[in-house]
């Protein structure tokens, strides 16, 4: 059952403001009503569950406390903003959550006013909300600007380089440090709740700029040694020496499920004439509901859901995900060579090293959400011999790109890349598409560029990058289940740079690269039916290229279509270029390309946005027939 809860309360609060009409004391029973309901719609749409639920009051009481959206709230990710979508005049809608037409699963500046800042990867919070401070500033114009991000987005550099400069902004940055998994803070209670209300409020803080002021008189060995004792007292009581170094005025830590708690600490915070300040939140993840809160992952990441068991619908049996093939492989070319170690950031199971690190922990690395470091770490154990396995997702190798261009491409260092989540992802969208990928990396010299077309294909890759020891090897493959091929009991090493035909014609040839193979051997399934005898080529690689096949499949075939799950600059372009350099268009070849469109594709089910980008066998089909002027039902002969 996923019924609609009752929220007497909750169904008064349209916008924040609704919400700042409220008593105090009526605050406890709209949480618990905004929990109810964030469960009850995640239940429907599935999604981010369980770091929602831990910041239900938090939410409750930012928007209680400040000015929003004259004050911009910024949330780290976005994952954790369902509560923050409810309350800003979108409940209507929540139950559309990550769906075709629907909300965004993350927060998104063209859905709402209160979406200040689009997020969904991590550690960005900070130097953006630093940025809308800074702007008010500058413009003499009121607002603050508060950040929310959480104690695993802190592992990053971003966020620190963010605080490291944050100085300028004083007063009007507040930063809130959601601590989820008690890694920073001592327990909370009663004395540390009263502590964060005692020097967050205007009493302390003007005491503590009084005593600053009078030690700025004293000879520098005793100043010196009083502003030690300041911070070393403060640091004793609240571990905040490290954010006060970083010119940060720190407070907590603070229950962050307890409103009598954190409404007062924000309220001193917001009037304060100092800062920048650091809040330091500690929440449960999943909070509220008894299923998450049991849960290893604390429902992170769920599927549709049965409220009251907490069961979550189940896909039907199939094929084995990529993820789980790629992590499979790579546990026996590890078992075969012990050079073999693997490097994730964050991302153990999504990226499937859990099993990897469960086989062999003392050769798998989780360096946090560190992208830019785990691939220079992986360039330094490569230079040492070595042969690691960088698995990231391929939208967020992005955020390492000058560190595959400086650190491994340019030193031509053997570091083999897994790139999961390749092409489009479904319900997460446009922020974790993986897109850029083959454009990114095929341009760089010394790089060998692979993409799987199922998931035999990419057991015989990843063996293929285990031997490949001449310089950097990247494979990509995407989210979700493989075909369902036959999977083979040993690898076969590939030669690099070279293809294989699938299915032997004479008129059109189709180019595919990664999994539209199956969609390319449909469209020439049917364009045989309509007579014209159609060659399927699985190129594997897209850098090198295989010349030698590329050449005959152009010089003896009247079309020829390239097809892959990347934007343009990929595939497509480099065919283009080796084909105009060769002069194989000079003979009237009709030569097209396919390619995911020029924009930012919102979420929706992948065969739905691979229909929508024109990558199914449909389009092939118009594509060809569009080429060689035939007419076909519902394409219109082109002159």
């Amino acid at each position: 059952m996923n019924d609609r809860p009752e929220t007497p309360l909750l169904d008064q609060v349209i916008w924040p403001s609704d919400l700042r009409a409220l008593q105090p004391e009526q605050l406890c029973q709209l949480a618990d009503e905004l929990r109810q309901e964030v469960i009850a719609a995640v239940g429907v749409t599935g999604g981010h569950l369980g770091s929602g639920l831990g910041v239900v009051e938090l939410t409750t009481a930012i928007h209680y406390v400040f000015d929003t959206p004259r004050d911009k709230l910024i949330w780290d990710v976005g994952h954790q903003c369902y509560p923050h979508k409810i309350l800003t005049g979108r409940r209507d809608r929540i139950r559309t959550l990550r769906q075709g037409g629907g909300l965004s699963g993350f927060t998104k500046r063209a859905e709402s006013e209160y979406d200040p800042f689009g997020a969904a990867h991590s550690s960005t919070s900070i130097s953006a909300a630093l940025g809308f401070a800074i702007a008010n500033k500058m413009q003499d114009q009121p607002g603050k600007g508060i950040a929310v991000i959480g104690d695993g987005a802190m592992s990053a550099g971003m966020a620190y380089e963010a605080m490291n400069n944050a100085q300028a902004a004083g007063n009007r940055l507040i930063v809130i440090l959601n601590d989820n998994d008690m890694s920073i803070a001592p327990p909370v209670g009663g004395l540390s709740g009263y502590l964060a209300r005692l020097v967050s409020s205007r009493e302390f803080l003007g005491l503590r700029d009084l005593a600053k002021r009078l030690a700025r008189k004293l000879p520098r060995p005793l100043h010196n040694a009083a502003r030690k004792t300041d911070e070393f007292a403060r640091g004793m009581a609240m571990g905040g020496t490290l954010f006060e170094e970083l010119g940060f005025y720190y407070v907590g830590p603070v229950d962050g499920h307890n409103l009598d708690q954190l409404i007062p600490v924000l309220e001193n915070v917001r009037d304060a004439a100092e800062g920048p300040c650091l809040v330091h939140v500690v929440t449960q993840k999943g909070k509220g509901y008894g299923p998450a809160e049991a849960a290893d992952d604390k429902y992170h990441g769920v599927q549709k859901f049965d409220v009251i068991t907490g069961t979550q619908a189940k896909a039907p049996p199939g094929p084995p995900s990529y993820t789980n093939v790629f992590a499979q492989a790579l546990i026996a070319e590890a078992q075969r060579d012990q050079t073999v170690c693997a490097i994730t950031a964050a991302m153990p199971s999504g990226t499937g090293l859990d099993k990897f690190a469960t086989a062999f922990p003392d050769r798998c690395f989780d360096v946090g959400i560190a992208e830019q470091h785990a691939v220079t770490f992986a360039a330094g154990l490569a230079a040492q011999g070595m042969r690691p396995f960088c698995a990231i997702y391929s939208t967020f190798l992005q955020r390492a790109y000058d560190q595959v261009v400086h650190d491994v491409a340019i030193q031509n260092l053997p570091v083999r890349f897994a790139i999961d989540r390749a092409g489009l992802v479904g319900a997460d969208g446009s922020t974790h598409a993986g897109s850029f990928d083959v454009t990114y990396l095929a341009t760089l010299p010394n790089m060998v560029v692979m993409a799987a077309a199922d998931e035999a294909e990419l057991v015989h890759m990843t063996h293929t990058a285990a031997c490949h020891d001449s310089g950097p090897i990247a494979l990509r493959y995407p989210r979700g289940n493989g075909t369902g091929v036959d999977m083979p009991v040993v690898p076969e090493r590939l030669e690099i740079g070279k293809g294989r035909i699938v299915r032997d014609g004479r008129q059109v040839a189709i180019l595919s690269l990664g999994t539209r193979l199956e969609e390319a051997l449909k469209a020439a399934e049917a364009l045989e039916a309509r007579g014209l005898s159609t060659t399927v080529a699985d190129l594997r690689f897209a850098k090198p290229l295989d010349e030698a096949m590329i050449r005959r499949l152009l010089t003896t075939h009247e079309v020829a279509v390239t097809i892959e799950e990347g934007a343009i600059g990929g595939l497509g372009a480099h065919v283009l270029t080796l084909a105009s350099d060769l002069g194989l268009i000079d003979n009237g070849l009709k030569l097209r390309t396919l390619r995911l469109p020029d924009i930012f594709q919102d979420q929706d089910k992948p065969e739905k946005q691979y229909a929508d980008a024109r990558l199914d066998a449909d389009a092939i089909i118009d594509t060809v027939l569009t080429a060689l002027r035939h007419n076909s039902v519902g394409t219109e002969a082109r002159a």
